[in-house]
């Protein structure tokens, strides 16, 4: 199978960007290719149509290369649960829980056998397999065991590009250190190196590339300038790392940046419309007086309950909701809406396994086994009745309604959310709600209609289109500014 191979000198180095680029680019050239990570580990997940769970990068390279997700795209998902252990997700399934020895004395055997076997199914379906590293490809103490990097590229043979963060500083120390510390096989690989997020003028930079590709002999085959763009987020870091937008939108909504915050994809929707100032707010800030909270999904829903307790943000979330303040919880979030949360077998590291919620919605939560992850197509009751709704399901928790007086369902599935009679504290288990434009923007109108605002127009289409030109703009830009003859294959 004829593939390329995207490594970073380090994470967040755009791995992830560049990889969802080239599937665009290439595919557009009319190469049938599919996207792979062998090993992720991050808390944003995607819903494959069959129930798999895969990191939501790839599912976003997919769509980039004009396909549909699945799992072999990302054979192995782990997701942090804080207490130095992850959940091991292999081929879309949850498998069981380790620390990183237990990880690697456990699965790495049955996580290769995952891998290889999830390159060959793709090898029948598509010419051309665009491969994203974890990291670095150069941990020195965890190479014999690293499943993503250059044990992937020397099995599938790939030309591998190697990306380097200018904009952390010491560029030319990471390229020059990362491939001192590759096997010489490994380091054969390498045919490009390309500088990402470059600020400045290049003329200025062309001296450190000439140099560079004399000292290692290896061509710079792309100078990627800083983009400014809404291309989802891997993981909670890029929330700390994400620059603030200097908007002027008429509401503002805030996030609570839980310490296991998952799935925050949700959002990116909100970040794209013009009219909405989002941020996010640590436990330990001041929330403010937003024109509405969301509580998003979290990997341990009584640890981070817990910690809202510890900080004062939950007291501060029911002060604000007795003031007359809107408060939308998600997966998690929808979870701490209610009146318990129980996890008696620990499923989630917890150190308690029962605690009292914010008591905003009549709920009670346990925490099981077994896991539920679906896609889900509904028709919603509020804000708007009748609107075709899409998203997913990922939660380990089962809900029960305690009473239905004065509880309206967000949907016609009334498992999937509620709304209280105020309409002012609504939850669901929905993930991937604002997606829906006409939804999105109906739930929007609420919030203007209280601040005196003219209402938005609801007969938009839905976020993917949006993605859709972002995914675009962005492949533009590293088109612009790459050399792809030395990687592509014959």
């Amino acid at each position: 199978m004829k593939a390329i191979m995207v490594v970073g000198t380090t994470s967040h180095a755009g791995k992830s960007l560049i990889t969802a680029a080239l599937c665009r680019i290439l595919s557009k050239r009319g190469w049938r290719l599919a996207p792979f990570k062998g090993q992720n580990m991050a808390l944003n997940a995607y819903v494959t149509t069959n129930g798999g769970e895969i990191g939501h990068a790839q599912a976003v390279q997919a769509w980039a290369a004009g396909i549909t997700p699945a799992v072999e795209m990302n054979p192995i998902l782990l997701k942090p649960q804080g207490d130095m252990t992850s959940q091991v997700i292999i081929k879309g399934r949850p498998v069981g829980r380790a620390t990183a020895l237990e990880y690697y004395e456990q699965y790495f055997q049955p996580g290769w056998q995952a891998i290889t076997d999830s390159l060959q199914a793709l090898s029948a379906e598509y010419d051309l397999v665009i491969c994203e590293g974890a990291g670095s490809p150069a941990e020195i103490n965890l190479k014999h065991r690293d499943l993503t990097n250059m044990r992937v590229a020397r099995h599938l043979n790939a030309n591998t590009i190697l990306v380097v963060d200018i904009d952390r500083g010491g560029a030319f120390a990471h390229i020059i250190g990362t491939l001192q510390l590759l096997d010489p096989e490994e380091r054969a690989l390498i045919k490009g190196i390309v500088i990402n997020k470059f600020r400045g003028q290049r003329s200025l930079l062309q001296p450190g590339i000439e140099w560079l590709e004399k000292y290692t002999g290896i061509p710079v085959i792309g100078v990627i300038p800083w983009i400014e763009h809404d291309f989802p987020a891997e993981d909670s870091l890029d929330l700390f790392e994400r620059p603030t937008k200097k908007t002027k939108g008429d509401i503002t909504i805030a996030v609570i940046r839980l310490p296991r915050i998952s799935n925050f994809t949700d959002f990116d929707p909100l970040e794209a419309e013009s009219t909405v100032n989002l941020r996010y707010v640590s436990p330990k800030q001041d929330l403010g007086h937003p024109d509405a909270v969301i509580i998003p999904g979290t990997k341990a829903t009584i640890a981070d309950y817990t910690i809202l307790q510890q900080t004062g943000m939950a007291e501060a979330i029911k002060e604000y909701v007795a003031s007359g303040g809107t408060v939308l919880g998600i997966c998690g979030g929808y979870q701490m809406l209610g009146k318990i949360i129980a996890d008696p077998e620990g499923l989630e590291g917890n150190d308690s396994q029962r605690c009292e919620a914010l008591g905003l919605l009549p709920l009670t939560t346990l925490i099981t086994p077994q896991k539920v992850v679906r896609q889900r197509q509904v028709t919603s009751n509020y804000p708007q009745v009748g609107l075709p709704i899409s998203g997913y399901e990922i939660h380990q928790g089962r809900s029960r309604q305690l009473e239905s007086q004065g509880i309206k369902p967000l949907f016609d599935d009334p498992y999937l959310g509620m709304v209280d009679s105020t309409e002012s504290v609504l939850g669901t288990y929905l993930h991937g709600i604002f997606d829906n434009g006409p939804w999105r923007r109906a739930w929007l109108n609420l919030l203007r209609q209280q601040r005196g605002l003219h209402s938005l127009p609801t007969g938009i289409s839905n976020y993917r289109e949006q993605r859709e030109a972002v995914l675009d703009a962005i492949a533009d830009v590293v088109q612009s500014n790459l050399d792809l003859k030395p990687i592509l294959p014959n």
